[in-house]
Parts: structure tokens; C-alpha cells; sequence
């Protein structure tokens, strides 16, 4: 798996590509980490229109993500979620724990207000 990242008006978006599961899990956390660590207030926005796939431990992943930025009263949101994340993310009741958007600009202009 390997992961895109890009900055725009003090958002980090993030664009993972394939499935997040087993070792991409680590990569996902590595990718993540520093966009988190380098702000007081993170303003995170993962596009997951390139992931076809997430198992739990990828999902731990995000709310560990999550709690940081929350802890450093940030945000982190997320776009094009397809149908078996957000099946995953349903079930696991953990639907509300991220910001969705429709569309980058319109998560762009929400995360950096």
C-alpha cells in the first residue's frame, strides 16, 4: 500500500492506494504519525477512494489516529468511502467517530474553518 500526502490550506490529505490490512496497517500509521506530531491542531483528511479494502486492525489504525488528534482538539475527516468501509465502520458503530464529507473541496473548506 502506499500513501499520497499532500497539504492544502493547513489540511494534511492523505490518499492511501489498495487494501489496509496486515503490514499496510503499519504503513498507514507511519504515514499518519507525522502529519499529527508537526501541529498543535491537526487538521487531517483521508480520501479513501483508492482503498478497496480495511480489516480491524486497519480500522484501529484510524482511531488511534482519531484519539491523538482529538487529544490535540484537531480534526480528521474522510471522502469517498466505499461500501465495505463503511459496512465495517457501521457495524463496528464507530460511524460517528469521523467527519464525512461529499467531496474534498467541500471537506477542505469544513476542516479548515
Amino acid at each position: 500500500m502506499a500513501t499520497q500526502i499532500r497539504q492544502q490550506d493547513g489540511i494534511a490529505i492523505l490518499e492511501p492506494n489498495g487494501k489496509i490490512v496486515g503490514p499496510s496497517v503499519l504503513e498507514l500509521r507511519e504515514a499518519i504519525a507525522p502529519q499529527i506530531e508537526t501541529t498543535d491542531s491537526p487538521r487531517i483528511l483521508i480520501n479513501f477512494e483508492h482503498v478497496n479494502m480495511i480489516d480491524s486492525s486497519g480500522l484501529g489504525a484510524l482511531m488511534e489516529a482519531r484519539a491523538i488528534v482529538n487529544r490535540k482538539q484537531g480534526r480528521i475527516g474522510v471522502i469517498h468511502v466505499g461500501k465495505q468501509i463503511k459496512n465495517l465502520i457501521v457495524m463496528s458503530r464507530l460511524v460517528s467517530a469521523f467527519e464525512h464529507y461529499d467531496n474534498e473541496a467541500a471537506a477542505v473548506s469544513a476542516l479548515s474553518a
